[in-house]
Formats: structure tokens, sequence, C-alpha cells
């Protein structure tokens, strides 16, 4: 009797053991699809959004769009950053958060100006919100790597 409920011990720990594995690698899976969809959607928004930005200058209809365009980036960026990334992510994670806080701040600076009504030249000029969303998008393939 010892010796079946000593197999049956081991057997059910290998077994939960097993299913910790896969649902680690599941979750694992589960966030290199949504890091992967949030980063090309921070590409399109880096590809896009500065010739909007310079639109925006004189344009009051190119301002509302790049607006709505920065608040929609800024809610993806709070929520992608809320995300929470597997022990094998955690550190390319932390990278995409301190980049994405960046990337907040400049999109902040813009809707500020565009709330205050003037949004000259050399905010547009400003491309630190820029390279913080291309350094975001050079994560990818770090990223992608995760999923094979």
């Amino acid at each position: 009797m010892k010796k079946w409920l000593s197999a049956f011990t081991i057997s059910a720990s290998l077994l939960l053991g097993g299913c910790s594995f896969f649902e680690d690698a599941n979750n694992t899976l589960t966030y290199v699809n949504e890091a992967t969809d949030y980063v090309n959607e921070a590409k399109t928004f880096a590809n896009d959004v500065p010739s909007l930005a310079e639109q925006a200058v004189t344009d009051s209809q190119a301002a509302t769009e790049l607006e709505t365009r920065l608040e929609e980036m800024k809610a993806d960026i709070e929520a992608f950053n809320k995300l929470e990334a597997p022990e094998v992510a955690a550190d390319l994670h932390g990278q995409m958060v301190e980049q994405n806080n960046r990337a907040l701040e400049g999109i902040n600076l813009y809707l500020d100006h565009i709330e205050g009504g003037k949004l000259d030249p050399g905010v547009v000029e400003n491309t630190e919100l820029f390279k913080s969303i291309q350094e975001i998008t050079s994560i990818t393939e770090q990223i992608k790597q995760l999923g094979s």
C-alpha cells in the first residue's frame, strides 16, 4: 500500500509539474503575441504621426486627429505597462516599460501643447517621442525569440 501511495504521489507531482511547464509556455506565448501586437501598433504610430504632427501646426483638423492618435497610443502604452510578463521576459518587459515611460513624456508634451491651442514647430521637432517608440520596436526580434 505504501509503495502504491508513493508511486501515486510521485506521478501526481510529475503531472502537476508538467502542467506548470505547459502553463509557463502558454503564458510566454500569450505575452509574446501581446507584445508583438503592441510593437506593431507602435511602429504604425511612429511611421504615421510625425507627418501628422507637422500638419497639425497649421491645420486644426490634423491637430484633432493627432490628439486622438496620441490619446490612443497613450492608452496602449499604459495597458502594455500593466501586463505581467513571464519570468523569461521580465528583463525585456522592463526595457520596454522604460522606453514607454519616455514615450509617455513626449505624448504628454504634445497633448499639453494641443490643448493649449499652440502646437509650435519646436515641439514637433522634439523627436524624443519617436526615438523611444523606435527603441521599443527594436526589441521586437528579442520578443519573437521568446516565442520560438
